[in-house]
């Protein structure tokens, strides 16, 4: 930021900050001076490096500020406003231009006043010298004024020829498609949907907190100007700027937040300007559309906080003088507390500890002591990080490989995880290429990466398996964005060679596979009484096969999903043999941890254990006979666990056979076969009543 050593006095009382001074307090509040020029105006240039969040330091009133607040404790020397009088007004604005703003959150606030009978011609020697003195090359009166109250206040601001406005009417809105905007420079652009526009009745007219447009432009014929002050959303601004490549005083401003609360009194105070140096008369009234003016929460400064954090002691009084320098209006609070407004030219004062910096600067960085050792203290690893160690233990324990992949796919890759109701979220940056889609799974990127490991012709016993822990996203209808952090597993089908067909007991491996690994998560992370259950379901998104999905729900709450992954994405993907995946929701999984631990007594008397084989339809789920023999109200059963399936001729087109095994055991004596054979047979009977079952012997 060049700033003019006059020009900056212009608001200090007395004005007589030396260029070295300037550099001094500047340097020391955190903004040092690069460079100082001594100008054959006899004015002195000063580039000042700024941070990107005080946006209020690019102007000279802004700057003057910040030297008042920095010897506020050490001189009176006191901010000096520019002054002015509202001038005379004539004829009502309403009758001469309209205004409709039809994007109230991408325009905060745009307001329009009407100047008739202006003379446009050069500039007063001294607006030249002080423009010049910043590096601003003077036009006429009139763009030289808009340049001047930029520089001076922050404000950037714009005039447009009002009979080059067709329809006399002003619409702020995004541009069509196929729209183009000649600009101010001379080039032509071409715009798109995203792009912000001032526009009048038949086309744009300049390129919202960028830049004009050449077809309003005043020039030497121009007799009614129409005055432009707004603020813009900064992102949407930025987006403009860096497509077009139009980095201009506007766009650097805006994309800093310029805050809508203070665009009155810069407006007021440049109409002034160009009724006193181009002549005319003001319109009376003001055009003004946008969203409800903001409104800043109180901000509470607790001393003890901040004594804590500067390492020093700061007395409430002296707490609420530095802040007051800042022009930060201040109140007590509870006993040791303030309670703080900031000023509305101050967007970058959020948080407590924003208020405590500027106290800090106020004082004085170099009146702060440097310690010579730092007291620290040890603290026991929060548990969302221990959680998510204790997961990178157990999948790589598994043969499991983290990935660490791009956010963005293309679309093809993304359709197929986008579940209903939800759609893709894109970027519109050229730069992208044919990936311009963040991720609704990362399913796609594992597959990238599995067939990577193929093209490398890596060979792992078991089959590549790969996991990664990351965000995903889609958005609603109305553009609400969903974003969910995720585990996500992919698991080759073991023993398949790569393009053969794999066997159903292979595809079923994978599948056992997979509901291994996450039962494993499950008891990492809750404890080895943590429940798992795969409820079958059809898949939502068409990314799964059919009749190869289910929901997992850990002590009954749904947590993820798993599946085999269907063949239409396979193969355009690469990926020539089966292979399972696992989403997860890694928040869910988090929360589950520390896993809790339970303690029993080792058993006294030994278990007696009895396998059953049932003959049963193909459709019939684990789910199912787990819950029939947990529902039987066995009398001593201990457990019961999943010995195998068999398929074949000996059982039947669409039979399959599976064997379970029921342990029994007594706490206080021996069991006989004879004492468990009642309960063998309630299983077998309601095996067969409810489930259809045939035993098998």
């Amino acid at each position: 930021m060049n700033i003019s050593l006059n020009w900056l006095n212009r608001y200090l009382s007395p004005g007589d900050v030396t260029a070295s001074e300037a550099e001094h307090v500047l340097t020391f509040a955190g903004y040092p001076v690069e460079g100082i020029d001594e100008l054959a105006s006899g004015d002195t240039m000063l580039d000042v490096e700024l941070t990107s969040n005080r946006g209020d330091l690019l102007s000279h009133v802004g700057c003057a500020r910040e030297i008042v607040a920095a010897l506020s404790a050490s001189t009176t020397r006191a901010l000096k406003m520019p002054e002015f009088k509202d001038p005379a007004s004539g004829a009502d604005i309403t009758g001469s231009l309209r205004l409709t703003n039809d994007e109230p959150s991408a325009c905060p606030l745009f307001t329009a006043r009407l100047v008739r009978g202006v003379k446009v011609g050069p500039s007063p020697k001294w607006l030249v010298d002080l423009l010049e003195a910043v590096g601003q090359r003077s036009i006429n009166n009139l763009v030289d004024i808009t340049n001047f109250i930029t520089h001076e206040l922050g404000n950037p601001c714009h005039v447009f020829d009002l009979k080059k406005i067709a329809g006399n009417e002003l619409v702020i809105r995004y541009a069509h498609k196929g729209e183009s905007l000649t600009t101010l420079d001379g080039k032509s652009h071409k715009l798109i949907t995203s792009d912000l526009v001032v526009a009048d009745a038949e086309k744009p007219t300049s390129l919202a907190g960028v830049m004009g447009g050449q077809a309003s432009e005043v020039d030497n014929t121009t007799t009614d100007v129409v005055f432009e002050m707004a603020t813009w959303d900064p992102v949407v601004v930025r987006n403009a700027a860096r497509r077009l490549n139009m980095r201009t005083d506007a766009s650097h401003r805006f994309e800093r937040i310029v805050d809508p609360r203070t665009i009155d009194f810069a407006a007021r105070r440049a109409v002034e300007m160009i009724v006193d140096l181009a002549g005319g008369e003001l319109a009376s009234g003001v055009l003004s559309e946008g969203a409800q003016l903001p409104v800043t929460d109180p901000i509470t400064v607790r001393v003890d906080r901040c004594n804590h954090m500067l390492g020093i002691e700061v007395s409430k009084e002296d707490a609420r003088r530095h802040l007051e320098a800042h022009e930060v209006e201040v109140s007590d609070a509870a006993p040791g507390e303030l309670k703080c407004i900031p000023p509305a030219f101050r967007p970058d004062l959020e948080r407590e500890i924003d208020l405590i910096e500027e106290i800090a600067r106020t004082v004085g960085y170099d009146t702060i002591p440097e310690r010579d050792t730092i007291d620290v203290r040890v603290r026991h690893p929060q548990e969302s990080e221990r959680a998510r160690k204790e997961l990178h233990r157990v999948l790589t324990g598994l043969g499991f490989y983290e990935t660490v992949t791009f956010s963005f796919v293309s679309p093809a890759a993304a359709t197929p995880w986008l579940e209903p109701g939800l759609e893709a979220v894109a970027v519109d940056d050229d730069r992208r290429g044919s990936e311009s889609i963040l991720r609704p799974s990362v399913i796609p990127s594992l597959l990238t990466c599995r067939k990577a490991n193929a093209s490398g012709q890596v060979n792992v016993p078991g089959g590549v398996r790969l996991y990664e822990m990351s965000a995903v996203f889609a958005q609603s209808p109305s553009k609400d964005t969903v974003e969910r952090r995720k585990l996500t597993l992919l698991l080759d089908a073991e023993g398949v060679q790569p393009g053969k067909k794999a066997k159903p007991e292979q595809l079923q491996s994978a599948i056992r596979s997979a509901r291994g690994a996450v039962e494993h998560i499950a008891r990492a992370m809750g404890g080895l009484d943590a429940k798992v259950d795969i409820n079958p379901v059809e898949p939502a998104c068409s990314g799964w096969m059919a009749g190869a999905f289910g929901e997992i729900v850990i002590d009954a709450n749904r947590i993820g999903v798993l599946g085999l992954v269907s063949q239409d994405v396979l193969k355009p993907n690469g990926v020539d043999i089966p292979v399972a995946a696992v989403e997860l929701d890694l928040d869910a999984l988090v929360t589950m941890y520390p896993p809790k631990a339970t303690v029993t007594r080792l058993p006294a008397f030994p278990a007696i254990e009895r396998d059953l084989s049932l003959i049963l339809d193909e459709a019939t789920h684990w789910a199912e006979i787990d819950g029939l023999v947990r529902g039987s109200n066995l009398e001593h059963f201990d457990s019961l666990s999943y010995v195998g399936s068999f398929r074949g001729e000996q059982v039947g087109s669409g039979k399959k056979s599976v064997t379970l095994r029921m342990r029994f055991r007594h706490p206080s004596e021996t069991l006989r076969h004879e004492d468990v054979d009642p309960q063998v047979s309630r299983v077998m009977e309601r095996a067969t009543r409810d489930l259809g079952a045939e035993i098998r012997t």
